[in-house]
């Protein structure tokens, strides 16, 4: 008889990034996965942007901590205590989920142990029910696509520590492959890059901004993008600046892609004759960080011969389509629901369908 009160929410707590959406409001919060921890006492001194703020920049009594890692979690009560911060910000000073549904993402092929894990972190700090939800089925339901048809549909999901491939069909998955390359591993290797061949460090943060700023995965001698750079000398010990061109970043970027291809090969040999032909039909849904990597939806394109496309709200899609997933279980997702889903997707505004508690 509460039902209809139930607070519905969908989690994409991923490795670099968490998205939260809650329904009838859309995605209401979007924050690193990160926290700061004082080493002596265990004291969490800032969670998210504040800590994604302090990498590279803390004393030594601090700790800045991953508490997931591949899209699993490392540490159970670092990530319980992000959750709570996290979600307290959205209801203010409401109890945490009370009353509440959470449908929270997982990765492809993790084990039920790890899954049962996600799961007791929410139900943990009170909320009533919580189911883990994979990813790529996620994702094809926050961009729109008709899971539930008899029809295949590949969702290429580009996260912070992990890749994921996977083929859906009448409401499922029906192959998956997973790697562990994605943004995360990128920006390790542009600080590898630049310590091998100027013999300078540089930061995540300052990886990261390389990668966003002239990271790409086509050739580009006939358009140079360039950025300066600063961090430390490994020789003398000194501070200094070099200036990066995009044809550098570019050469890194091929053994990721070739990373990328191989697990959409993979995947589609295990695939269907006939679900492998829808794919080439409808094409690859890239979705996730890292589908705004500049030219990583020409370059699969041009190398499998398969129409990408890249989401509306790549970075959102997930935590959309978990948020539907309790609609889409009890069969009330129509073509009207995608419609709306779509232009929540948009960020267009939608009408509140939930009543919730004062």
């Amino acid at each position: 008889m509460l039902k209809r009160f139930d607070m519905l929410y969908g989690i994409d707590l991923g490795t670099s990034n968490t998205v939260i959406y809650q329904q009838g409001k859309g995605i209401v919060l979007r924050e690193p996965s990160v926290v700061a921890i004082r080493q002596d006492t265990g004291e969490i001194v800032a969670v998210g942007t504040e800590a994604q703020a302090m990498i590279g920049r803390t004393p030594g009594n601090l700790d800045i901590i991953y508490p997931l890692m591949d899209g699993v979690i490392a540490n159970f009560d670092v990530t319980s205590a992000m959750l709570q911060h996290f979600v307290k910000k959205v209801q203010g000073r409401a109890p945490w989920f009370r009353s509440s549904q959470v449908y929270i993402s997982v990765p492809c092929g993790i084990t039920n142990v790890q899954k049962r894990a996600v799961e007791e972190t929410v139900i943990h700090k009170g909320a009533k029910k919580a189911v883990a939800v994979e990813e790529p089925l996620a994702a094809a339901l926050g961009a729109g696509l008709p899971v539930d048809e008899p029809i295949g549909s590949l969702v290429l999901d580009i996260g912070g520590g992990t890749s994921q491939v996977a083929v859906l069909s009448l409401g499922g998955i029906v192959v998956s492959h997973t790697v562990r390359r994605a943004g995360m591993s990128i920006d390790k290797d542009i600080i590898d890059y630049v310590k091998r061949t100027y013999n300078m460090a540089i930061g995540e943060r300052t990886a990261e901004e390389i990668k966003i700023r002239i990271g790409s995965v086509l050739d580009t001698d006939g358009e140079k993008k360039g950025m300066d750079i600063r961090g430390r000398d490994l020789i003398d010990g000194l501070p200094r600046s070099l200036h990066l061109t995009s044809s550098e970043i570019s050469s890194l970027m091929d053994d990721f892609l070739m990373t990328i291809l191989e697990a959409i090969r993979v995947t589609l040999e295990k695939c269907p004759p006939e679900l492998a032909g829808d794919v080439m039909d409808r094409g690859i849904l890239l979705c996730g960080g890292g589908a705004l990597l500049h030219g990583l939806d020409e370059r699969i394109q041009k190398e499998t011969g398969v129409p990408v496309h890249i989401a509306d709200q790549p970075m959102d899609c997930t935590a959309l389509g978990a948020g539907r997933m309790l609609d889409y279980q009890n069969g009330r997702l129509g073509k009207s629901s995608r419609v709306a889903l779509r232009e929540i997707a948009a960020g267009k505004a939608v009408e509140e369908t939930v009543r919730s508690e004062a």
